[in-house]
């Protein structure tokens, strides 16, 4: 597995910034991980949030009744967060936020650069005013207090996928989301998959002008090919 300093990470991270996902989904297929979209019921919120791009932070929960006053394995795991990740909530509610605007604050102090869930998510106002991008399953006012609580942080996950039913998750994993939807891109390949994520996205960007120079598409597609 590939290891890299902080200076490394971020520069990928920023580097990801300027590919789309669709370019990056493409690229996934012909190295042969052909099942890393997620869920198209994964939205932003709000949903101008715009991108979301770092490395996977895993909190993990489930359903579970317990007394109100709060859920000290969720503070715990948030602690654990740190510069350019996202923060990845995976677990079986339903109808339920698995956060709200504080522990977003929380998150955001430490570096994180917004959140995954699939789940719900509540005070989405309040988190748009922070620029914290969420992209979420759905967004409720209802609590998790007394009814989700986190089981564990920083281990393999599963997320609702686009064609298959689960995407697993590893930490470290890079997540990146935009108007087309979230992809999963293993870490292993991460940086193999941007190189050539950014070769395609030069050449659409070519392939672009010609056809503003008045190229037709037929044109454009004997000289550059499918893309």
């Amino acid at each position: 597995m590939a290891t890299f300093t902080a200076e490394q990470r971020e520069d990928i991270r920023t580097r990801y910034l300027r590919v789309d996902t669709s370019n990056v989904a493409d690229i996934l297929d012909t190295l042969g991980y052909m099942e890393q979209g997620l869920s198209p019921d994964f939205l932003p919120y709000p949903r101008d949030a715009g991108q979301i791009a770092g490395w996977a932070y895993t909190i993990r929960g489930q359903m579970t009744p317990y007394a109100l006053g709060g859920d000290a394995d969720k503070m715990a795991a948030c602690l654990g967060l740190s510069q350019g990740e996202i923060s990845v909530w995976s677990g079986d509610g339903e109808g339920i936020c698995y956060f709200g605007e504080l522990i977003a604050i929380g998150m955001k102090e430490r570096g994180c650069l917004g959140a995954l869930v699939d789940g719900g998510v509540r005070d989405v106002r309040w988190i748009g005013a922070q620029n914290f991008p969420v992209y979420a399953r759905y967004r409720t006012p209802v609590q998790s207090i007394g009814r989700w609580k986190v089981t564990g942080c920083q281990i393999p996950v599963y997320m609702r996928g686009a064609t298959q039913p689960l995407v697993l998750v590893q930490p470290g994993d890079f997540i990146l989301g935009d108007d087309d939807g979230v992809i999963v891109i293993p870490q292993a390949v991460v940086e193999q998959v941007l190189h050539e994520a950014e070769a395609l996205t030069a050449k659409e960007e070519q392939i672009r002008a010609e056809l503003q120079k008045g190229l037709t598409l037929a044109e454009a597609l004997a000289e550059y090919g499918h893309v």
